[in-house]
C-alpha cells in the first residue's frame, strides 16, 4: 500500500503529486503546500483512486518511471475520466515518452529532474490557470445550453455577417427548419418577408452598436401576434462588434392583458361619468316634466298650446327613457331575470335604433307572433340586442340592412344547455363577415378588431355572458363577404310578464292636512316638488340644503321630509340619519336621479326622478297615513 498524504488547505486549489520515491513527494509537498492543497500517491493505482474520489483536482504532477504503470500511461488513463491538467516529471532518457504523450494530448508540459523550483512553480501555475479557464468555459457553455434549451423565448447568436452561430430550437421552429440546418444561414438569404425585415433590423443594431428593443405585430387586425425583439451587440477584445444576440419574446398575452386593463379602467370611468350625467339630466327632466304638468291646467282652454305642451312632455319622457337606459347600461349588477315579452321589447327599441345606429343602415324586424315570454333580465337583453346591432352596423361601413328575427326553436343533444324549447333572437347583417381565426375569439372579453377608440371589446362578451347566466346559448355564423348572424337562445318563462300600468294615473287627495319640508339644492326641482305638494293640499316649506333643513326643524314641526339624495355638504342619507336621531318618528322620502350614486339604507323610502305628480302623491299619502295605504 503506497503512502497517500495531503498538505494544509490552500486558497488556490488542489494538485496531485505521484512518484514512487517518498523523498520526491516530500520535496513536492514542501514546494507547493503554501499555494495549493497537495495530495500525494506513491503508486499509480492509488493515484487513480484519488482522482476518482476528488473531481476538483486541477493539476497532476507525475513521475514517468514507476513500477507497474509509466507516468504517460497513468495520465492517459486519468484523462479518460478526469479534467485535471497533467505534467510529467522525467529525466532526459524519457524524452521519447514525453514527446509521445505531448502528441497524444495527454499532457500539457513536462519538467526534467532535477527541477528548477521557479520553473516548476510556473509550469504548475500555468496548468492550474488553464484548468480554471476550462472549468469556467465549461460552466458558461452549460449555462448557455440550459438557457437555449429551456427558454420559451427564441434566442440566436449571429456573427458580423449575419450568419447563425448558435440558436435554440424555438428560433429554429420559427424559421421552419431543423436546428442543425440553421447554423451558417443568413436571414437575409431567406425568402420570407419577415426574415428580410429581421435581417435589416439586425444590421441596423450592429451598425448602431447599442442594445435595441422593438415591438412588432403580425396577423390580421384583432388577431395579431405581438413579439418583442431585443438585439444586443457583442464586442470583441478590440471593441468592434463581432456578434449579435437576438431575443424574440411572444408578448401577445401581455398586450392582451394591458388592453383589458385599459378598457376596464375606461369602462369604469365611463360608468361613473354616465351616472353623473344621468343624475344631472334627471334633475333637468324633473324640472321640465314637472313644469309642463303644472302649466297644462292653466292653458286647458288653448288646444294649440296644449298640443305644444304634450309634444314637449313626450320628448322629455323619451329623454327620461334614454337616461334610464344609460344608467342600466353603465351600472354593474346581478341579472334580474323575469318573464319578458321579447317582441314588445324589440318593438319598443325602434327609436333607440334610430338614434344609435345612424342613417346608413336600416333595421327590419321579423318577429314570430304569439311567442311566450322569455326568462331574462329585460334591461340586459335590451343592451345585448343593441350591442349586436351596433356590431352589425360596423360590419357594413357602406350601409345595409340589419334583420332582427325571433322564433321558437327546439334544442336537443347540446352539451351546454338542457334539451327543450327556447326563444331565439337572431340578428343578421349583410356585412364583411368574420374570418375563421377571429371568429374563435370574438367572445373573449376586451377582444376587438375595431380601431382604437371605436370599440371596447365587451359587446359580444356581454351577450355571451347573458346567454350563459340565463341558461341559454349564443351561436355565431359568418362567411367572409356574405355577412354574419348571431343567435341568442333563451329559455321560456313559467309565468306571464307583469305589464306596467297604462294611462294617466289618478292623483290621490291629501291623506290629511300635513306640513312637508322639501330639501333640494336645485331650485328648479325644489320648486316643482313643492308646487306638486301644494297642489295636493299640503303645506310645504323649502330648504336649499341639509343644514338649512335641520335649522328649520328646530324652529317648526313637520309631518314629512322630502329630500334630494345628492346634495353638497350633507347628502339626503346623512340628513335622514340626523332627522331620525333628533326627531324620532318623522318620516323621510328620498328623491334621486341616480340611486347608485351612494348606498341607501333598505328602510329608507326612495322615489326616482323624473317622477309624475301622481307618483309623488301616492308615496307621500302612503307615508303620512300607512294604515290607509295598507
Amino acid at each position: 500500500m503506497s503512502d497517500i498524504g495531503g498538505g494544509i488547505g490552500a486558497r488556490a486549489g488542489t494538485i496531485l503529486a505521484v512518484d514512487d520515491e517518498p523523498d520526491i513527494l516530500i520535496a513536492l509537498e514542501d514546494l507547493f503546500e503554501d499555494t495549493y492543497r497537495v495530495l500525494t500517491a506513491s503508486r499509480p493505482a492509488d493515484a487513480l483512486e484519488i482522482l476518482r474520489a476528488e473531481p476538483d483536482i486541477a493539476v497532476i504532477l507525475s513521475d514517468q518511471r514507476m513500477p507497474g504503470l509509466t507516468g504517460d500511461a497513468l495520465l492517459a488513463e486519468a484523462r479518460a475520466f478526469h479534467e485535471a491538467q497533467a505534467i510529467l516529471l522525467t529525466g532526459y532518457a524519457d524524452i521519447t515518452a514525453v514527446i509521445a504523450a505531448l502528441n497524444r494530448g495527454g499532457i500539457v508540459g513536462y519538467v526534467t529532474k532535477p527541477w528548477d523550483p521557479g520553473l516548476l512553480r510556473g509550469t504548475v501555475a500555468q496548468a492550474y490557470e488553464r484548468h480554471r479557464l476550462g472549468r469556467d468555459l465549461a460552466t458558461e457553455r452549460a449555462l448557455l445550453r440550459g438557457l437555449l434549451d429551456h427558454s420559451i423565448d427564441a434566442i440566436s447568436f449571429k456573427d458580423a455577417e449575419g450568419r447563425f452561430v448558435r440558436l435554440n430550437a424555438r428560433k429554429a421552429a420559427l424559421l421552419g427548419r431543423d436546428l442543425p440546418a440553421c447554423l451558417g444561414l443568413r436571414e437575409a438569404d431567406l425568402p420570407e418577408v419577415k426574415a428580410q425585415a429581421d435581417a435589416s433590423a439586425d444590421e441596423a443594431a450592429m451598425r448602431d452598436g447599442r442594445v435595441a428593443e422593438v415591438l412588432i405585430s403580425e396577423g390580421p387586425p384583432g388577431a395579431e401576434k405581438w413579439s418583442q425583439f431585443t438585439r444586443v451587440p457583442i464586442r470583441d477584445g478590440g471593441g468592434a462588434v463581432s456578434h449579435l444576440a437576438v431575443i424574440e419574446r411572444d408578448v401577445t398575452e401581455q398586450k392582451s392583458l394591458e388592453a383589458r386593463l385599459r378598457q376596464s379602467d375606461k369602462m369604469q370611468a365611463l360608468g361613473t361619468l354616465a351616472g353623473g350625467i344621468a343624475h344631472d339630466f334627471n334633475n333637468l327632466l324633473t324640472a321640465i316634466l314637472g313644469s309642463l304638468e303644472l302649466a297644462a291646467p292653466k292653458v286647458a282652454d288653448q288646444p294649440r298650446v296644449q298640443r305644444l305642451i304634450e309634444n314637449a312632455r313626450g320628448a322629455a319622457e323619451r329623454g327620461a327613457s334614454l337616461t334610464k337606459r344609460l344608467l342600466s347600461f353603465s351600472r354593474a349588477h346581478d341579472l334580474q331575470a323575469r318573464a319578458t315579452d321579447v317582441n314588445a321589447l324589440i318593438e319598443g327599441m325602434s327609436e333607440l335604433f334610430t338614434s344609435s345606429l345612424g342613417g346608413l343602415v336600416s333595421v327590419r324586424t321579423d318577429l314570430a307572433p304569439s311567442l311566450s315570454a322569455a326568462q331574462v333580465d329585460p334591461d340586459q337583453l335590451e343592451l345585448a340586442v343593441l350591442n349586436l346591432c351596433i356590431n352589425a352596423r360596423d360590419a357594413m361601413p357602406e350601409g345595409g340592412r340589419i334583420t332582427i328575427a325571433t322564433r321558437r326553436m327546439a334544442i336537443n343533444s347540446d352539451p351546454e344547455i338542457a334539451d327543450g324549447a327556447y326563444l331565439a333572437i337572431r340578428v343578421s347583417d349583410e356585412g364583411t363577415g368574420i374570418p375563421e381565426e377571429i371568429l374563435r375569439r370574438v367572445c373573449e372579453p376586451f377582444f376587438t378588431t375595431k380601431a382604437v377608440g371605436q370599440g371596447t371589446g365587451l359587446g359580444l362578451a356581454m351577450v355571451f355572458g347573458l346567454a350563459q347566466q340565463s341558461k341559454g346559448r349564443l351561436t355565431i355564423e359568418s362567411e367572409v363577404g356574405r355577412g354574419t348572424s348571431v343567435e341568442l337562445a333563451l329559455p321560456f318563462a313559467a309565468t306571464t310578464p307583469v305589464k306596467d300600468a297604462e294611462g294617466e294615473a289618478t292623483v290621490p287627495a291629501a291623506a290629511r292636512p300635513a306640513r312637508i319640508l322639501v330639501v333640494d339644492d336645485d331650485p328648479e326641482v325644489r320648486h316643482v316638488t313643492a308646487s306638486f305638494l301644494s297642489g295636493f293640499g299640503y303645506d310645504e316649506t323649502e330648504a336649499g340644503n341639509g343644514h338649512a333643513a335641520l335649522d328649520l326643524l328646530t324652529r317648526a314641526s313637520f309631518d314629512l321630509v322630502v329630500a334630494d339624495l345628492a346634495m353638497p355638504g350633507m347628502s339626503g342619507v346623512e340628513l335622514a340619519s340626523e332627522v331620525k336621531a333628533r326627531h324620532p318618528g318623522l318620516p323621510v322620502l328620498i328623491l334621486t336621479g341616480h340611486a347608485e350614486a351612494m348606498k341607501i339604507p333598505a328602510d329608507l323610502p326612495v322615489l326616482a326622478k323624473p317622477f309624475r305628480s301622481a307618483d309623488l302623491a301616492t308615496r307621500v299619502s302612503a307615508m303620512l297615513d300607512p294604515g290607509r295605504a295598507a
